[in-house]
Protein backbone atom coordinates (compact mmCIF):
# COMPACT_ATOMS: atom_id res chain seq x y z
CA UNK A 1 0.00 0.00 0.00
CA UNK A 2 2.95 2.62 0.26
CA UNK A 3 3.29 5.11 -2.45
CA UNK A 4 -0.57 4.96 -3.02
CA UNK A 5 -1.46 8.24 -3.92
CA UNK A 6 -4.15 9.48 -1.50
CA UNK A 7 -6.93 11.45 -3.32
CA UNK A 8 -9.38 14.00 -1.96
CA UNK A 9 -12.90 11.81 -2.26
CA UNK A 10 -14.32 14.23 -5.09
CA UNK A 11 -11.25 13.32 -6.75
CA UNK A 12 -11.41 9.73 -6.15
CA UNK A 13 -14.78 9.27 -7.12
CA UNK A 14 -14.30 11.10 -10.61
CA UNK A 15 -11.81 8.49 -11.56
CA UNK A 16 -14.08 5.60 -9.89
CA UNK A 17 -16.91 6.19 -11.44
CA UNK A 18 -16.96 4.55 -14.39
CA UNK A 19 -16.16 1.00 -13.04
CA UNK A 20 -18.78 1.54 -9.38
CA UNK A 21 -21.01 -0.78 -9.75
CA UNK A 22 -24.09 -0.23 -7.73
CA UNK A 23 -24.08 -3.53 -5.08
CA UNK A 24 -21.66 -4.21 -2.74
CA UNK A 25 -18.80 -5.71 -4.69
CA UNK A 26 -16.16 -6.65 -2.13
CA UNK A 27 -15.80 -8.76 1.24
CA UNK A 28 -16.21 -5.70 3.20
CA UNK A 29 -18.68 -3.92 1.97
CA UNK A 30 -20.79 -7.10 1.68
CA UNK A 31 -20.20 -7.29 5.88
CA UNK A 32 -21.37 -3.42 6.28
CA UNK A 33 -24.38 -3.97 3.97
CA UNK A 34 -26.04 -7.19 6.03
CA UNK A 35 -26.07 -5.21 9.08
CA UNK A 36 -27.11 -1.70 7.67
CA UNK A 37 -29.94 -4.02 5.61
CA UNK A 38 -30.72 -6.01 9.26
CA UNK A 39 -31.33 -2.53 10.93
CA UNK A 40 -33.19 -0.77 8.02
CA UNK A 41 -37.05 -1.10 8.41
CA UNK A 42 -38.08 -4.16 6.22
CA UNK A 43 -41.75 -1.72 5.08
CA UNK A 44 -40.89 1.70 4.52
CA UNK A 45 -44.28 1.86 2.31
CA UNK A 46 -45.09 5.12 1.77
CA UNK A 47 -41.84 7.10 3.70
CA UNK A 48 -39.36 9.62 2.51
CA UNK A 49 -35.72 8.62 2.16
CA UNK A 50 -32.36 10.25 2.07
CA UNK A 51 -29.44 8.53 0.98
CA UNK A 52 -26.33 10.75 2.23
CA UNK A 53 -23.89 10.09 -0.02
CA UNK A 54 -25.40 7.89 -2.34
CA UNK A 55 -22.73 6.65 -4.78
CA UNK A 56 -24.58 4.68 -7.76
CA UNK A 57 -27.02 3.57 -5.73
CA UNK A 58 -26.78 1.38 -4.15
CA UNK A 59 -28.84 2.11 -0.77
CA UNK A 60 -31.50 4.08 -3.06
CA UNK A 61 -32.08 0.56 -4.85
CA UNK A 62 -32.43 -1.66 -1.28
CA UNK A 63 -35.03 1.24 0.25
CA UNK A 64 -37.15 1.55 -3.37
CA UNK A 65 -37.36 -2.39 -2.79
CA UNK A 66 -38.87 -2.05 0.62
CA UNK A 67 -41.16 0.41 -0.38
CA UNK A 68 -40.09 3.94 -0.47
CA UNK A 69 -42.21 6.52 -1.91
CA UNK A 70 -39.57 8.80 -2.62
CA UNK A 71 -35.71 8.65 -2.08
CA UNK A 72 -33.52 11.55 -2.26
CA UNK A 73 -30.01 10.69 -3.16
CA UNK A 74 -26.69 13.35 -2.70
CA UNK A 75 -23.20 12.57 -3.45
CA UNK A 76 -20.45 15.00 -3.86
CA UNK A 77 -19.47 13.57 -7.11
CA UNK A 78 -21.57 14.49 -10.49
CA UNK A 79 -19.65 11.45 -11.82
CA UNK A 80 -21.31 8.79 -9.41
CA UNK A 81 -24.37 10.77 -9.39
CA UNK A 82 -24.28 10.29 -13.50
CA UNK A 83 -23.31 6.75 -13.12
CA UNK A 84 -26.60 5.92 -10.13
CA UNK A 85 -29.03 7.73 -13.10
CA UNK A 86 -28.03 5.13 -15.23
CA UNK A 87 -28.07 2.13 -13.03
CA UNK A 88 -31.53 3.18 -11.28
CA UNK A 89 -33.07 3.41 -14.75
CA UNK A 90 -36.80 3.16 -14.87
CA UNK A 91 -36.77 3.43 -10.59
CA UNK A 92 -36.01 7.08 -11.08
CA UNK A 93 -39.59 8.15 -11.49
CA UNK A 94 -38.98 7.82 -7.69
CA UNK A 95 -35.64 9.45 -7.12
CA UNK A 96 -34.13 13.00 -6.73
CA UNK A 97 -30.61 13.21 -7.00
CA UNK A 98 -28.87 16.28 -5.83
CA UNK A 99 -24.98 17.06 -5.69
CA UNK A 100 -23.86 17.95 -2.62
CA UNK A 101 -21.68 16.87 0.51
CA UNK A 102 -22.04 15.41 3.91
CA UNK A 103 -21.87 19.00 6.00
CA UNK A 104 -24.09 21.14 3.81
CA UNK A 105 -27.14 19.06 2.32
CA UNK A 106 -29.02 20.50 -0.15
CA UNK A 107 -32.04 19.56 1.33
CA UNK A 108 -34.75 20.68 3.69
CA UNK A 109 -35.31 20.15 7.33
CA UNK A 110 -37.09 17.46 8.31
CA UNK A 111 -37.56 15.73 4.44
CA UNK A 112 -36.95 12.32 5.69
CA UNK A 113 -38.78 9.43 7.72
CA UNK A 114 -35.27 8.04 7.14
CA UNK A 115 -31.70 8.48 6.10
CA UNK A 116 -28.86 6.66 4.90
CA UNK A 117 -25.06 7.34 5.30
CA UNK A 118 -23.50 3.61 3.82
CA UNK A 119 -19.84 3.63 4.08
CA UNK A 120 -19.52 7.88 3.42
CA UNK A 121 -18.51 9.77 6.77
CA UNK A 122 -15.01 8.54 6.77
CA UNK A 123 -14.55 11.03 3.89
CA UNK A 124 -15.11 14.04 6.19
CA UNK A 125 -12.69 14.87 8.61
CA UNK A 126 -15.07 16.62 10.99
CA UNK A 127 -17.89 13.86 12.09
CA UNK A 128 -20.00 16.27 14.11
CA UNK A 129 -20.96 18.92 11.19
CA UNK A 130 -21.97 15.51 8.97
CA UNK A 131 -23.70 14.11 12.11
CA UNK A 132 -25.53 17.79 12.37
CA UNK A 133 -26.85 17.42 8.65
CA UNK A 134 -28.18 13.77 9.08
CA UNK A 135 -29.72 15.06 12.08
CA UNK A 136 -31.62 18.33 10.37
CA UNK A 137 -32.75 16.56 7.18
CA UNK A 138 -34.46 13.80 9.95
CA UNK A 139 -37.78 14.58 11.21
CA UNK A 140 -38.06 14.23 14.73
CA UNK A 141 -38.62 10.58 15.81
CA UNK A 142 -37.42 9.56 12.42
CA UNK A 143 -34.21 7.41 11.97
CA UNK A 144 -30.86 7.67 10.57
CA UNK A 145 -28.53 4.23 9.78
CA UNK A 146 -25.01 5.10 8.98
CA UNK A 147 -22.26 2.97 8.52
CA UNK A 148 -18.30 3.50 8.28
CA UNK A 149 -14.88 1.53 7.53
CA UNK A 150 -13.91 0.82 11.17
CA UNK A 151 -11.29 2.39 12.84
CA UNK A 152 -9.32 -0.56 13.78
CA UNK A 153 -9.01 -0.92 9.72
CA UNK A 154 -7.27 2.68 9.81
CA UNK A 155 -4.95 1.70 12.88
CA UNK A 156 -3.99 -1.34 10.47
CA UNK A 157 -3.27 0.53 7.63
CA UNK A 158 -5.75 -0.43 5.14
CA UNK A 159 -7.15 2.10 2.33
CA UNK A 160 -10.28 3.00 0.51
CA UNK A 161 -7.98 1.57 -2.12
CA UNK A 162 -9.32 0.95 -6.05
CA UNK A 163 -7.78 1.01 -9.39
CA UNK A 164 -8.38 3.33 -12.26
CA UNK A 165 -6.85 3.72 -15.52
CA UNK A 166 -4.28 0.76 -14.69
CA UNK A 167 -2.94 2.73 -11.53
CA UNK A 168 -4.15 2.42 -7.86
CA UNK A 169 -5.11 5.32 -5.74
CA UNK A 170 -6.50 5.69 -2.78
CA UNK A 171 -9.75 8.10 -1.46
CA UNK A 172 -8.70 10.16 1.54
CA UNK A 173 -10.26 8.77 4.76
CA UNK A 174 -10.40 9.65 8.45
CA UNK A 175 -11.11 7.43 11.42
CA UNK A 176 -13.90 7.85 13.58
CA UNK A 177 -13.88 6.43 16.99
CA UNK A 178 -16.77 5.08 18.96
CA UNK A 179 -16.46 7.71 21.38
CA UNK A 180 -16.28 10.52 19.20
CA UNK A 181 -19.97 9.41 17.26
CA UNK A 182 -21.15 9.05 21.37
CA UNK A 183 -20.34 12.28 22.11
CA UNK A 184 -22.05 13.94 18.89
CA UNK A 185 -24.95 12.11 19.17
CA UNK A 186 -25.29 13.42 22.68
CA UNK A 187 -24.95 16.68 21.76
CA UNK A 188 -26.92 16.38 18.70
CA UNK A 189 -30.19 14.83 20.08
CA UNK A 190 -29.39 11.72 18.29
CA UNK A 191 -29.97 8.33 20.36
CA UNK A 192 -27.76 5.63 19.44
CA UNK A 193 -30.58 2.82 19.39
CA UNK A 194 -28.60 -0.13 18.26
CA UNK A 195 -24.67 -0.70 17.08
CA UNK A 196 -22.97 -3.19 14.90
CA UNK A 197 -19.31 -3.80 14.27
CA UNK A 198 -19.55 -6.83 12.01
CA UNK A 199 -16.91 -9.04 11.18
CA UNK A 200 -16.08 -10.79 7.73
CA UNK A 201 -17.80 -14.06 6.43
CA UNK A 202 -14.78 -16.50 5.08
CA UNK A 203 -16.98 -17.17 2.46
CA UNK A 204 -16.99 -14.01 1.18
CA UNK A 205 -13.33 -14.40 0.13
CA UNK A 206 -12.20 -15.40 -2.85
CA UNK A 207 -9.62 -18.49 -2.55
CA UNK A 208 -6.86 -16.23 -4.59
CA UNK A 209 -7.72 -13.10 -2.74
CA UNK A 210 -4.43 -11.02 -1.33
CA UNK A 211 -5.74 -9.56 1.62
CA UNK A 212 -4.19 -8.57 5.45
CA UNK A 213 -5.39 -11.67 7.39
CA UNK A 214 -5.77 -9.79 10.14
CA UNK A 215 -9.25 -8.51 8.40
CA UNK A 216 -10.93 -12.12 9.75
CA UNK A 217 -9.63 -11.20 13.30
CA UNK A 218 -11.61 -7.87 13.74
CA UNK A 219 -14.20 -6.24 12.80
CA UNK A 220 -14.25 -4.54 9.46
CA UNK A 221 -17.41 -1.85 9.94
CA UNK A 222 -19.31 0.31 12.48
CA UNK A 223 -22.91 0.64 11.74
CA UNK A 224 -25.22 2.75 13.71
CA UNK A 225 -29.18 2.70 14.13
CA UNK A 226 -29.70 6.22 15.35
CA UNK A 227 -33.03 7.95 16.21
CA UNK A 228 -33.73 11.92 16.31
CA UNK A 229 -35.29 12.19 19.55
CA UNK A 230 -38.91 12.80 19.33
CA UNK A 231 -41.82 10.84 18.95
CA UNK A 232 -40.63 7.43 17.59
CA UNK A 233 -42.51 5.58 14.68
CA UNK A 234 -44.40 2.48 15.79
CA UNK A 235 -43.12 -0.79 14.00
CA UNK A 236 -39.57 1.02 12.74
CA UNK A 237 -37.08 -0.01 15.25
CA UNK A 238 -35.20 -3.32 14.18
Amino acid sequence: MNGTPILEPVEAYELWAAHYPAHAHNPVMRTEERAMLELLPDDLTGATVVDAGCGSGRYVRHVLARGAARVHGVDLSPAMLARAATELGSDMSRVVLSEGGLDALPLDDATADLTVCGLTVGHVEALQPALAELCRVTRSGGYVVCSDVHPIGHALGWLRDFKAGGRRYAARHTPHLYSHWHAACARLGLAIEQVREPMLDPRDIPPDAHFDRKALEVPVALVFLLRRVGVSVPGWQS
